[in-house]
């Protein structure tokens, strides 16, 4: 999946957000979401102390340190996420379960050549 996942991060979007991540982390909201001790992905229940703040769509790409993009994640789960969207995480599982069609990128662009995509 490595092979299409195209990183072109902006080096002052980074900064920015990861400041404001740096404010939220303060905020009385986010110390009431680590309290819950829950990751937001694998649902363990590992304490406060071993949650750490992801970004759903992370700041690389284009992603905001808000409340609606950010959640409480454990060690093990925030590595394994990445950089990846919630839709590339989706795409990575039914990849690996083989539910995915194999196809050849230069057969699909000759299916779509000169014609205009959605």
């Amino acid at each position: 999946m490595d092979n299409w996942v195209d990183i072109q991060k902006d080096p002052g979007h980074v900064a920015r957000e990861r400041a404001k991540a740096k404010e939220l982390r303060q905020s009385e909201w986010w110390r009431e979401q680590l309290a819950r001790g829950v990751c937001h992905y694998c649902g363990r229940q590992v304490g406060a102390e071993n949650l750490t703040m992801d970004h759903v769509i992370p700041v690389a790409r284009g992603g905001k340190s808000v409340r609606s993009n950010v959640v409480p994640a454990c060690e093990q789960c925030n590595k394994t996420k990445s950089f990846l969207t919630p839709a590339e995480i989706a795409l990575a599982e039914l990849e690996e379960q083989g539910a995915l069609p194999e196809y050849d990128p230069d057969e699909l662009m000759e299916l779509f050549d000169g014609k205009d995509l959605p």
